[in-house]
């Protein structure tokens, strides 16, 4: 695992540090005891129809698709910006529709996806805090965003200040919320959090 991991950085050296990651990352993370996509599968399964068409925002190698098929969804689309960890997700078999992103974008129409799955996206180790904004401008009224926050995220203010700027704006309600494992192997721990857009 990469010591300065859970670091601010600009996008391109995250970029960067996935694409150098992308062909160990599921051993590495499964051998640390990666828990956060279980929880947040089972909890965004508690407010989205498995029925219902899913966006993987930042799916990876498929590891939180893995996870949402674990919990019943069986159609889902997934998207990244680091083309070797998306060429390991479009291998997996999992999504039906996958594609390379540009960082800062999401190339879909508002409502398109009943749910959006963000685990792990929207953090210290991936995204920049903006990019919440970015997700739930994709959702429409009543669409559901699953995302976690893990523990060094959640001591970085500006992705605290970013969630509570979409709640106080009334754009999105939190409808669950709960921490729990993250990474079992340094203790470290995670809050999943569901979202309904308003």
């Amino acid at each position: 695992m990469h010591p300065s991991l859970w670091t601010p950085r600009p996008v391109d050296e995250t970029i960067a540090v996935y694409k150098d990651w992308a062909k160990s990352y599921d051993a590495d993370i499964h051998a640390r005891g990666y828990r956060t996509p279980a929880r947040l599968a089972a909890a965004f399964r508690d407010y989205v129809d498995p029925g219902q068409t899913v966006l993987d925002f930042g799916c990876g190698t498929g590891i939180g698709g893995a996870a949402l098929r674990t919990v019943g969804f069986e159609t889902l689309h997934g998207t990244d910006v680091t083309a070797a960890m998306l060429e390991k997700g479009a291998k997996s078999g999992i999504y039906e529709k996958i594609w390379l992103s540009e960082p800062g974008k999401l190339d879909v129409q508002p409502g398109a996806y009943g749910g959006i799955f963000a685990c792990g996206v929207i953090s210290l180790a991936a995204a920049p805090a903006s990019t919440l904004a970015l997700v739930v401008s994709a959702l429409g009224p009543g669409g559901i965003l699953g995302l976690s926050y893990n523990d060094p995220t959640l001591k970085d203010q500006s992705y605290l200040d970013a969630l509570q700027h979409e709640i106080d704006m009334d754009r999105v309600a939190q409808v669950f919320r709960e921490h729990g494992p993250h990474l079992e192997d340094v203790d470290m721990g995670s809050d999943v959090i569901i979202l309904r857009r308003l």
